[in-house]
C-alpha cells in the first residue's frame, strides 16, 4: 500500500525591521554545534500554535496487550489519522489488525493518503523510527472499498503478519471517509477472522498511562511570531511536546466517554515554518530532552527542495548520554522559505527542542 503526500500551502506575512548588529562570536565543537551552550536555559523563539486538519485516533493503551480483544475503537468520518502502538505481551503468536466497519446502508470508499508501518519486531526504537520515516516518504493514494453493512481491513498485510511474543507493531495512517466508519484496533489469534472476531470481542481495559482516545486536530501548525535573525539573536530554541510551552492535546476515550490527554502528542503532525532574516545563514538542530529518541524530519526548502532526514541520521537513536546531544538538520540561507514536518515517534521520549544557531562561515547552503 502506498499513498499521496498531501502538500499544504500556508501564506505567512512577516514585517521585518533589520538592525545592523555584529554577529555573536561562537566557539564550535567538532560537531559544528556551538560549544558550551546551556540547553536548559536557551532563549525561546515565540511561536503561535494552531491545531487543525481533522481527527486523531490514538491507540497505545494497553501498550502491552495481555489478552485478545479491542484496544480502541471509535466511529469517525472526514480526515482521520490513526496512530497505533501495541506489543503482544502474551506467550502466544498473535496478529494486530485494524478493521473498518460500515454500519450504514451505503457503501463507502476510504482513501488512504499517507501511511507508515513499522514492525513487528523487538527493537522498539527502530520500529518507531521506521514507521515515521515510511510515513514521511509516502507519495501515493490507496482506495479501500467498505461495503454497506460490511467490513474491510485498513492494512490487509497485517492480517497475514504474525506478531510473536514481546514484538511491537506501530502504524501511522491518514485516511478519509465521507460517511462514518468504525475503526477497530484489535489483537486476535493468528487464525481468527477479523470481522467475526470483532463482532463479539470486548474492549480491553485502559491502563494507568491512558494513551488512547479521539482528539480534534491531527496537525499542529507552528509559526514564530518574530523573525529569527542569526546575527542578532544568536542561539534560540523552540521547545515541543513538553506540556508547558507546547501543551498536550486533550480528547475523549470513546470506549467509556472519559476525558483523556495525549502525553507526548503521539500521532500529532507538527508543521513548523521558520521565517528568518536575509543577512546571515543559519543552522538547525534537534535536541532530545526526555531520553532516547529515534525519528525522522521532513524538510521543504525554498518551496521546491524536499527530503527526509533521520533524527539522528548517522545512528539509530540519541539522547541518552548528555543534555547537549544534537543532530544536524541542515544549514540554510537566511530569508528563504523553510518548513519542518515531524511527529513524536513511537517508543521515543519527549520533549524535544528545535535549536537555531548562526551557521559556521564555512558551511553555506
Amino acid at each position: 500500500m502506498s499513498n499521496l503526500l498531501c502538500q499544504v500551502s500556508v501564506a505567512v506575512a512577516v514585517t521585518l525591521a533589520v538592525s545592523c548588529v555584529s554577529t555573536p562570536q561562537l566557539t564550535l565543537a567538532k560537531s559544528g554545534f556551538p560549544a558550551g551552550i546551556d540547553m536548559l536555559h536557551l532563549a525561546e523563539l515565540p511561536v503561535t500554535m494552531t491545531d487543525q486538519g481533522g481527527t486523531l485516533l490514538l491507540s497505545d493503551s494497553p501498550e502491552m496487550v495481555e489478552d485478545d480483544g479491542i484496544m480502541y475503537q471509535d466511529t469517525v468520518s472526514g480526515d482521520i489519522r490513526l496512530f497505533f502502538h501495541h506489543v503482544n505481551a502474551t506467550r502466544e503468536l498473535k496478529k494486530i489488525v485494524v478493521l473498518l466497519v460500515n454500519d450504514s446502508d451505503t457503501a463507502t470508499d476510504v482513501i488512504v493518503n499517507q501511511y507508515g508501518l513499522g514492525g513487528p519486531g523487538l527493537d522498539y526504537l527502530a520500529i518507531g523510527k521506521t514507521a515515521e520515516m515510511n510515513y514521511l516518504n509516502q507519495a501515493e493514494n490507496e482506495l479501500i472499498e467498505v461495503p454497506a453493512k460490511g467490513t474491510a481491513l485498513l492494512e490487509p498485510i497485517l492480517n497475514k503478519t504474525v506478531v510473536a511474543s514481546d514484538e511491537l507493531v506501530n502504524g501511522i495512517y491518514d485516511f478519509q471517509s465521507k460517511i462514518p466508519v468504525k475503526v477497530v484496533i484489535m489483537m486476535l489469534p493468528v487464525d481468527a477472522d477479523p470481522a467475526i472476531f470483532a463482532a463479539t470481542a470486548s474492549v480491553l481495559p485502559n491502563t494507568n498511562h491512558r494513551l488512547r482516545g479521539t482528539f480534534p486536530g491531527r496537525d499542529r501548525l507552528l509559526v514564530p511570531s518574530q523573525v529569527y535573525n542569526p546575527a542578532q539573536d544568536g542561539v534560540m530554541a523552540i521547545t515541543l511536546a513538553d506540556n508547558k510551552l507546547d501543551t498536550y492535546v486533550s480528547g475523549i476515550d470513546a470506549t467509556d466517554g472519559s476525558k483523556t490527554l495525549n502525553y507526548g502528542n503521539y500521532g500529532v503532525m507538527y508543521k513548523l515554518f521558520l521565517p528568518t532574516a536575509f543577512e546571515k545563514n543559519y543552522a538547525v538542530y534537534l535536541n532530545p530532552r526526555g531520553g532516547a529518541y529515534a525519528g525522522g524530519m521532513k524538510v521543504k526548502y525554498r518551496h521546491q527542495e524536499e527530503y527526509t532526514i533521520g533524527t539522528p541520521a548517522d545512528k539509530l537513536f540519541f539522547g541518552t548520554k548528555k543534555d547537549n546531544e544534537v543532530t544536524h538538520l541542515g544549514d540554510y540561507a537566511g530569508g528563504q522559505s523553510l518548513w519542518l514536518t515531524f511527529s513524536p515517534p513511537g517508543a521515543s521520549s519527549l520533549p524535544v527542542k528545535i535549536v537555531l544557531t548562526p551557521a559556521p562561515a564555512t558551511k553555506k547552503k
